[in-house]
C-alpha cells in the first residue's frame, strides 16, 4: 500500500506529467480509486476516465519543454496530503499552484488543484 507522500509523487510525475498514455494509465489505475474525483478551476470529474482525459488535455496543450517540478516541502497526515508544483521550462514555470489529495485505504479518492495567483515577479 503507497504512503500519502509516495501517491503525491505519483499523482505529479507519473500521471500528469508522464506524456505515455500506456504508462500514465497504469499509474492511474494502481493510484487512484474508480470513483476518484478531481477538481481545479475549470470543474469537477469523476472517475479513472476524466482524470486521464484532464492530464492528457494539460500535456497536448503544453509545448515538449514544459514539465511538472515539486516546490517546498510535502504536507502529510495519515489521510491527506499536500505538494506544491511548478509546470513549464524548467526554472521558469509558467503555472504554479499545489495539489491536495485525500487518500483512503492506500489510493487517492479525492484531488484538487489550486493554482497560485499570478503577481508582478511572475
Amino acid at each position: 500500500m503507497s504512503t500519502v507522500s509516495e501517491l503525491l509523487t505519483t499523482n505529479l510525475h507519473d500521471v500528469f506529467g508522464n506524456r505515455d498514455a500506456a504508462a500514465r494509465r497504469a499509474a492511474i489505475e494502481r493510484t487512484y480509486s474508480p470513483d476518484v474525483t478531481f477538481t481545479d478551476p475549470e470543474g469537477t470529474v469523476t472517475g479513472w476516465d476524466a482524470l486521464d482525459q484532464k492530464a492528457a488535455g494539460i500535456l497536448d496543450e503544453a509545448p515538449g519543454a514544459f514539465q511538472f517540478v515539486e516546490e517546498g516541502r510535502r504536507y502529510v497526515s495519515e489521510h491527506h496530503g499536500v505538494l506544491a508544483w511548478g509546470f513549464g521550462p524548467v526554472g521558469a514555470p509558467a503555472v504554479r499552484g499545489v495539489d491536495v489529495v485525500e487518500v483512503r485505504d492506500g489510493v487517492v479518492v479525492s484531488l484538487t488543484t489550486v493554482l497560485a495567483e499570478s503577481t508582478a515577479s511572475d
